[in-house]
């Protein structure tokens, strides 16, 4: 058995867990090296005490399972077999408290394996989960630094191809095809790319607007390769700007630098928020900062922790997460400039090299 299900399978012996269910496709994933979308049918790790742990998987998943798994009971269910059935077959005896993951899991799944297994009582794991997940391991890093070097590469490609005139879709599809070119399996997310007045919505829909002269362009991308994501955001000048906007970019900058300057083990994420924040309220643009600073970052886009006011969680070694300030004036124009970080023994490594000071494209 790997570390990982060595220290869940800890975790179950201190709570008095008698099985734990891992069904999050992703979960499965950290703890077997398994990478699966078995789509609608189930998929599922069973550790129990005094046991090897098992994985009954799709029928057509065998093959790829035995590769990569670290767990070598593996077990199948055809697509006219009641999963959830043989589930209860393979885990044997009563189990009177089963670790489930809540957070991830459907009524529907829950109903089916109620109906099924019926433990005594159903226990979430989903806070052991996210504290191994939060630190991340060395060969963690090595997988997250590639989707950080690859992301910036397609940036850089297709920000040296923008000229007024071209739309947000155009551009974003000749980003998505760098990602592509570059070796990732694909985005992290929907590709973002937002000008003019569109780039003051934080979730804005990249759509057919056209890229005009003395305006901002917002990029928000990322890659998803090895499991792994990444995550950034850019704000480019296309042409000469204003000085106001140019004022806006300086301030998000600066309150960028020190949320990054904030971050150290043992710090409280509502303090490295602050640190960022406070500097756009005194510069008069406080109520134009409306989101947190930071999510984590690693299996899933978002993931914990997350960096807002009242989180006073502290940071730990080993985390990854994003730092991303940003100011949004409706029917102008927004900036936000983000970067991905580790949390170091001694501070922060900025993982994103991508220059940040305000850049001229498109003439």
């Amino acid at each position: 058995m790997n570390d990982r299900i060595l220290k869940l399978g800890d975790y179950m012996e201190q709570t008095l867990l008698d099985a734990i269910l891992i069904t999050f496709p992703l979960h499965v994933y950290y703890l077997t090296g398994y990478r699966s979308d078995p789509h609608e049918r189930f998929l599922g790790l069973v550790l129990q005490r005094g046991d090897e742990p098992f994985m009954l998987v799709p029928e057509l998943d065998l093959e790829a399972a035995q590769a990569s798994s670290s767990v070598k009971r593996i077990f199948t269910h055809g697509d006219t077999e009641d999963s959830y059935e043989i589930l209860k077959g393979l885990a044997g005896g009563a189990i009177k408290r089963l670790g489930i993951e809540k957070g991830c899991m459907s009524v529907h799944s829950y109903e089916r394996l109620a109906g099924s297994v019926k433990a005594h009582e159903y226990v979430s794991v989903d806070q052991a989960m996210r504290e191994m997940r939060a630190v991340k391991t060395p060969d963690e890093m090595v997988l997250i630094r590639q989707t950080v070097r690859m992301v910036e590469d397609v940036l850089s490609a297709v920000v040296a191809k923008v000229k007024p005139g071209m739309t947000e879709i155009e551009i974003a599809a000749e980003l998505e095809y760098a990602m592509r070119k570059s070796g990732a399996e694909g985005p992290a997310f929907a590709t973002t790319v937002l000008s003019g007045e569109k780039s003051a919505m934080p979730h804005g829909t990249t759509g057919t607007r056209k890229v005009g002269r003395g305006e901002l362009l917002l990029f928000d991308l990322g890659v998803y390769a090895g499991g792994y994501m990444s995550d950034i955001t850019r704000t480019f000048a296309v042409g000469d700007i204003s000085d106001s906007l140019k004022t806006v970019y300086d301030t998000v900058l600066q309150a960028n630098l020190r949320g990054i300057e904030a971050v150290r083990p043992g710090v409280r994420m509502s303090d490295v928020d602050q640190a960022a924040r406070r500097y756009i309220e005194d510069q008069g643009y406080g109520a134009y900062f409306t989101h947190r600073l930071g999510h984590g970052l690693g299996l899933e886009i978002h993931e914990y922790p997350s960096v807002h006011g009242k989180n006073t969680d502290v940071l730990r070694e080993g985390m990854v997460m994003t730092i991303e300030p940003g100011i949004y004036l409706t029917g102008i124009g927004g900036v936000r400039i983000e970067d991905d970080i580790a949390v170091t023994s001694t501070g922060v490594e900025v993982l994103t090299a991508y220059p940040k000071e305000l850049t001229v494209i498109g003439e």
